[in-house]
């Protein structure tokens, strides 16, 4: 069988474990070796060389094949562990006291063995000294990739530099579904209980932190799943983290498992043993139809909403017009202006802002910043707060902000935009790198080829439709900057302030959109405003309301700023 790829997967050593090629049946590579003489050539795995993976009746344990080469791994260098940690064998050696306090969590010595659990002497900074801990080995192929550590206290701590992936990773190759859970123990569990395929997040779930990196490195293992079983805790974190991992694999192929009365696959293990927890992850419901809700689907919702009223919007960090406005996911903004009034920039600045306060990523298709790295310099004096120069190359706060600009900024650089291809490159960066923003600049730059009408308002509002599709389905906040038609001086010579009804296509800007923005440079004063044009929901903004701003040509930055009044009524002596 001569093939280089298998399910997506390149294949670094076909047939690692010499077995005999193209047979269904063979022996384990696994325990055959420790089988009576008699039994050593016994026939007791069945092999699937199309999925890669062997799979023993005897010892009821899983295995792959070959060995594999990622695809898709990150750019970013990573300090390896050198293991066994501490000089250490895997299991073998794991102390009587281990070994007990596992059972007491209904783990088996044998599930210790088979997903190469360890024991050794580890410093930890919540105590301040040497601690004995236990280590869960995360492995890519035969590689050691990670090492989490946990002493007796339940401090956990990650090998420091070490690259973020699943535990457990290698299990679900080859498979065409998979669960995962919010801890190692959880792993163990499911394992016990006879399910082989399951992983867990490194560094469980944190409210407000959706920068899944672990999931950006190993997106590739999921490309073949028909079926992703989502087995996280039941607390607001996990079901955040359950959330965030069907807005990035795709609710079509994610199932949520549940545990009752218990916080996760451990526990209930502990509480109602292995064959009532197989049932609790086969009973798995599939993620609620899309474009279907019942009451039950969204009680939850409603319960809140009774209890607290509407939730708060989303801020951007500037005093005066988060005072103004402010927004949700799922929703899309457009933004206009006259040219050159700051547009552009005011955007930056807002992603900049829902960066630095929920960690948001962004991903920009503007043609109105070519070329890139001009529009790269100005994320990065944003993020840096001033202005970098030639003796800051590569130093320390350099490096910082380029590699978090690297990880937190994506641009979109085509030859011809069209809004299909940026959509579809847009879905494709919230399953790998987890965006929550994404940038179109301008609208009129990125055409929406598929549109045949040439009346303008069913083109305009066909477009917007599109963009409200996309942010619904993947809970992103899109920015539309769209350029008025031709406007025209006052009476005193001043450009008029645009609406969203000068922009071409009337009305039907301002009906689509969730929520309006104009950016207004006034020249004399040198100041810069944003005025909410449109609010979807009262509690967002208030329509009508400006904020003033100057601009910090070193930075980038809008600094906030309240302009002066004058008064001209006359003095009483006048």
């Amino acid at each position: 069988m001569q093939t280089t790829e298998i399910n997506g997967f390149l294949i670094d050593e076909f047939n690692q474990y010499r077995l005999e090629e193209g047979k269904k049946q063979g022996i384990c590579p696994l325990c055959s070796s420790d089988r009576k003489p008699k039994n050593t050539k016994a026939k007791c795995a069945s092999y699937d060389w199309e999925r890669g993976l062997g799979t023993c009746h005897n010892c009821n344990t899983s295995f792959q094949l070959h060995t594999y080469q990622r695809k898709g791994a990150s750019e970013k260098e990573y300090v390896r562990p050198v293991g066994p940690p501490n000089d250490t064998e895997y299991p073998e050696f794991l102390s009587d006291k281990v070994i007990e306090w596992f059972k007491t969590r209904g783990i088996s010595q044998k599930t210790l063995i088979d997903l190469e659990i360890s024991e050794g002497t580890e410093y930890m900074p919540q105590t301040g000294k040497s601690e004995n801990t236990i280590q869960f080995n995360y492995f890519i192929g035969d590689q050691l990739i990670n090492v989490k550590y946990r002493d007796g206290r339940k401090n956990f701590k990650l090998y420091k530099g070490a690259e973020k992936v699943f535990y457990n990773i290698n299990s679900i190759v080859g498979y065409e579904y998979c669960i995962i859970t919010e801890g190692e123990m959880d792993v163990l569990a499911l394992h016990e209980a006879g399910i082989p395929n399951v992983i867990s997040v490194p560094n469980g779930a944190t409210l407000n932190n959706n920068n899944l990196d672990y999931l950006d490195n190993c997106i590739d293992y999921f490309e073949d799943k028909e079926k992703i079983i989502l087995a996280v805790d039941s607390d607001e974190a996990g079901q955040a983290l359950q959330s965030e991992l069907v807005r990035r694999l795709g609710a079509e192929v994610c199932y949520l498992a549940t545990f009752d009365d218990c916080k996760d696959a451990n526990e209930y293990l502990q509480k109602h043993g292995k064959e009532k927890l197989v049932q609790r992850i086969t009973s798995a419901r599939p993620v609620p139809l899309e474009n279907v809700t019942t009451f039950k689907d969204i009680e939850d919702e409603v319960t809140d909403f009774v209890r607290n009223g509407f939730k708060k919007g989303y801020q951007v960090g500037l005093s005066n017009f988060d005072d103004i406005f402010s927004t949700y996911t799922g929703q899309f903004i457009t933004v206009t202006g006259i040219p050159s009034s700051g547009k552009s920039d005011f955007v930056d600045q807002m992603v900049v802002g829902y960066n630095r306060n929920y960690g948001w990523k962004t991903a920009f298709a503007s043609p109105a910043n070519a070329p890139t790295y001009l529009h790269a310099h100005k994320l990065m004096r944003k993020t840096w707060e001033g202005m970098p120069t030639s003796a800051d190359i590569h130093g320390d706060k350099w490096n910082q902000i380029a590699d978090h600009c690297n990880t937190n900024y994506f641009h979109i650089d085509m030859e011809r935009y069209t809004l299909e291809s940026v959509l579809r490159k847009g879905a494709e960066l919230v399953k790998r790198k987890g965006i929550k923003c994404l940038v179109i600049d301008p609208f009129n730059k990125v055409r929406d080829v598929d549109c045949k009408t040439e009346d303008v308002n069913r083109y305009t509002m066909e477009y917007l439709t599109k963009i409200e599709v996309f942010a619904k389905k993947f809970d992103v906040l899109v920015f539309v900057v769209a350029h008025p038609t031709k406007m025209y001086k006052d009476k005193d010579g001043k450009m008029e302030e645009p609406t969203m009804y000068n922009i071409k296509g009337g009305g039907e800007w301002y009906d689509a959109s969730y929520h309006g923005i104009l950016v207004h440079r006034d020249y004399e004063a040198k100041t810069v405003k944003a005025k909410v044009l449109k609010v979807k929901f009262q509690n967002l903004g208030e329509n009508g309301a400006e904020a003033h701003f100057k601009w910090e040509p070193k930075s980038g930055c809008f600094i906030p700023h309240e302009p002066v009044s004058i008064n001209n009524e006359p003095m009483p002596w006048e």
